[in-house]
C-alpha cells in the first residue's frame, strides 16, 4: 500500500490523477478504522492532510470560504463559529477532542456517509464544494454533491479543495440523538438555517445522503412573521411532521426506521421552536 505525501496541491492533483482510483488521506478519522479493523484495503494513498493550502478559512463579503483541510475544532472556535453557528454545533457533537483536532470538512464531505454531521449541516447552510484536477477547478452544488452512500460528484482525479458558505444571518440549529449523549453516530440528526424569509432543513442518517425537506421549508417560511420573527402555535408540530414524512429511514442494527422517523420529527420540532417564539 504505497502512501504518497504531496507537499503541495500541484503534487497532490498530479498523484492523483496518475492513480485516479487512489485513496485520499486526511484526518485519517474514517479510513483509519476501516483499515484496522480489515475493511478497507487502498492499493494507493495520496495523504494530504498536511497541505497548507488546504487549510484555513477567509471570510469573503457576505460567505465563509472553508478549506477542506479546516477541522472540526477549528469550527468551534471564535470567529468561525458565530459566522457559522450550525457547522459549530454540529462539530461540537463529533468524536472526541482528539476526533475534532484530526477530522476535516473535506474529509467528513469526502467519506459522504449519511450519518455525517459536518455534511448535514453544510447541506443546510447551501453553498458550493470546490474541487481541483490537473485539468482545473470545478465549483459544484452544496446540495447535491453527495449522490449516495459514500458516494459523491468529485471524479476519481479531483481533490476537494473548500467549501463557500453564506455568513449567518438567522438562527442556526444542529440536534441530533444518538444511544448516548457522546462520541456516537447519529441514530437522526437535523440541521435548520434561517435566512431572512427563508428555511433551510437538512436531515441526517434518514437517506442515502443528507435530506432536504422542501415541503416542511416552504411550510415554515409561509407561516412565520418575518418582522417579528414568531409564528403561530402550533406550527412546530407541524414543521415536524413534515419533516418526518421527508425523512426515508431503514432500519440497521442501530434503530429501526419507525424510530428515525419519530426522532426526526421531535429534533424538527425543537429546531424550530429553539429558531423561532410563538
Amino acid at each position: 500500500m504505497p502512501v504518497l505525501v504531496p507537499e503541495t496541491l500541484e503534487e497532490a492533483c498530479a498523484a492523483l490523477a496518475a492513480r485516479p482510483g487512489a485513496t485520499l488521506l486526511a484526518g485519517g478519522t474514517d479510513l483509519m478504522v476501516g483499515i484496522n479493523a480489515g475493511r478497507t484495503r487502498p492499493d494507493d494513498v495520496v495523504m494530504v492532510g498536511r497541505l497548507a493550502e488546504l487549510r484555513g478559512w477567509v471570510r469573503d463579503g457576505d460567505h465563509v470560504v472553508l478549506g477542506a483541510g479546516v477541522t472540526y475544532t477549528e469550527c468551534m472556535a471564535e470567529p468561525l463559529a458565530s459566522l457559522s453557528p450550525v457547522l459549530a454545533q454540529a462539530a461540537r457533537s463529533v468524536g472526541s477532542p482528539q476526533i475534532r483536532n484530526a477530522g476535516t470538512l473535506g474529509g467528513n464531505l469526502g467519506t459522504a456517509s449519511p450519518a455525517g454531521d459536518g455534511v448535514t449541516a453544510l447541506v443546510a447552510l447551501g453553498g458550493t464544494v470546490r474541487v481541483r484536477s490537473t485539468e482545473g477547478e470545478r465549483d459544484l452544488d452544496l446540495a447535491t454533491f453527495v449522490t449516495g452512500p459514500r458516494r459523491t460528484e468529485r471524479r476519481p482525479d479531483e481533490l476537494i479543495v473548500s467549501v463557500r458558505v453564506p455568513v449567518a444571518d438567522g438562527p442556526q440549529e444542529f440536534l441530533k440523538l444518538g444511544t448516548r449523549n457522546a462520541m456516537v453516530i447519529a441514530v437522526a440528526s437535523v440541521a435548520l438555517v434561517v435566512e431572512p424569509g427563508a428555511v433551510r432543513l437538512a436531515m441526517g442518517s434518514v437517506g442515502p445522503g443528507p435530506v432536504r425537506a422542501t415541503e416542511a421549508e416552504a411550510f415554515a417560511a409561509s407561516v412565520v412573521d418575518w418582522t417579528t420573527g414568531t409564528a403561530a402555535a402550533g406550527a412546530a408540530d407541524e414543521f415536524g411532521a413534515l419533516a418526518a414524512a421527508a425523512s426515508r429511514p431503514i432500519d440497521d442494527h442501530r434503530s429501526s426506521a419507525a424510530y428515525r422517523r419519530r426522532a426526526i420529527e421531535i429534533l424538527a420540532k425543537r429546531a424550530f421552536l429553539r429558531s423561532f417564539s410563538s
